[in-house]
């Protein structure tokens, strides 16, 4: 069974870049047909979904995020990252990474992150 993990700081300066880090344990990220994605979770809001690896490399991101956003991964480790650049205070959220293969997804715990001075 695959299970995700993330990884970060918790508490980001505003204008810096927010960096997380999702290892992958019980499966490859270069299984064919896997997506590897980061959704985030504001206070109070619903779920967003911000970008995805797929298991080929290739990248697709969510086009309000899109210019401030990059997700890469290391295939050596295991992991796929997220950068999100000039972060605000409305960037604050619960981060999670998530895995789908043919219907079936899981999911990290999710980590906080607070964008604060």
């Amino acid at each position: 069974q695959v299970q995700l993990q993330e990884s970060g700081p918790g508490l980001v300066k505003p204008s810096q870049t927010l960096s997380l880090t999702c290892t992958v344990s019980g499966g490859s990220i270069t299984t064919s047909y896997y997506a590897w994605s980061w959704i985030r979770q504001p206070p109070g809001k619903g779920l967003e979904w911000m970008g995805e690896i797929a298991y080929d490399g290739s990248t697709y991101y969510s086009p309000s995020l899109k210019s401030r956003t990059s997700i890469s991964r290391d295939t050596s480790k295991n992991q796929f990252s997220l950068q999100l650049r000039s972060v605000t205070p409305e960037d604050t959220a619960v981060y999670s990474c998530n895995a789908v293969r043919w219907g079936r997804d899981y999911w990290g715990q999710g980590t906080q992150v607070t964008v604060s001075s």
